[in-house]
């Protein structure tokens, strides 16, 4: 059975969507439609923008949302996902291309969660960081132990855990874990402490707008971050929604359970392809290709 998965935010690339634009009259109508949505022509930064131009939050989410679900429509009667799963701001993209939601909707909402995420990341200065070479268990411990705010945000594969919490937190997370082993805590070059305590402000103006949304059944089940387990029923879906900017994402248990359930290939939808690293870092014996045209 073949799996879906959708990237989120850091598979940006300059240029990207550029060859679905050139070649699809179906994808340039999308394109062009979501620049009338946005208000501004995202198509210009995508396409000839600059790596800081992509970086922006409220440009990074949307670009790599269009570059998903509009690859996903081109492919047409090729595209017949039996499950999907998305990281992150991927979790959107996949229900657009499971049929939940429609792109219009799908797309306003992550402008508003791009917005709302921007406005949290201005409230309290935070950040983020990868632990690599520690289990789970002991980077949840430390975080625990330490008295700011510090929590598991991105279960990425084994042995690779993103941290998100404040700057003193998150610094002195990297201090304790490197005594305790890891081989490395890397901090990322992010604008605030997604998925994580420090989101509530997000999360509440985003609920709002997810609330007023309609989100129909998917047409396959969608294995949501929050928990790492498939969902069809639009209420559970709604609320995993909102759960997930201030929850963590549960990457590897994910991939452990669409494997579970039967998965036997995994196809990345969307820019870059650093989802089938994370796979291969989860099971290597199982194939794993990007969505082409």
């Amino acid at each position: 059975m073949k799996a879906y998965i959708f990237p989120g935010q850091g598979a940006q690339f300059v240029g990207m969507g550029k060859d679905l634009y050139d070649q699809s009259e179906q994808a340039r109508t999308l394109f062009e439609q979501a620049n009338d949505i946005l208000g501004f022509r995202i198509t210009d930064i995508m396409f000839e923008g600059t790596v800081e131009d992509l970086k922006q939050t409220n440009v990074t989410q949307p670009a790599i949302f269009l570059h998903s679900v509009i690859l996903a429509a081109v492919l047409g009667d090729d595209f017949k996902p039996k499950m999907v799963a998305g990281h992150s701001l991927g979790e959107f993209s996949a229900l657009v291309a499971a049929k939940a939601l429609s792109f219009e909707d799908g797309l306003r909402l992550v402008a508003a969660r791009a917005n709302a995420m921007q406005k949290a990341c201005e409230i309290q200065p935070s950040t983020m960081a990868a632990i690599l070479g520690l289990d789970d268990f002991t980077v949840e411990d430390i975080c625990h132990r330490i008295s700011d705010i510090v929590v598991a945000a991105n279960y990425n594969c084994p042995g690779q855990l993103v941290i998100s919490g404040t700057i003193a937190g998150v610094d002195k997370a990297c201090e304790e874990l490197t005594a305790a082993g890891a081989k490395r805590a890397l901090k990322l070059n992010v604008g605030g402490a997604f998925h994580s305590p420090l989101m509530e402000v997000a999360r509440v103006e985003l609920a709002h707008a997810i609330e007023h949304t309609e989100i129909k059944a998917p047409v396959c089940p969608i294995y949501q971050n929050i928990d790492a387990k498939p969902y069809t029923d639009p209420a559970h879906i709604k609320h995993n929604l909102i759960a997930q900017l201030t929850g963590p994402v549960r990457w590897t248990q994910t991939v452990k359970h669409m494997l579970e359930d039967g998965a036997t290939s995994f196809t990345e939808v969307g820019p870059g392809n650093v989802l089938q690293g994370l796979v291969k870092k989860v099971d290597r014996h199982i194939p794993t290709e990007s969505a082409v045209i």
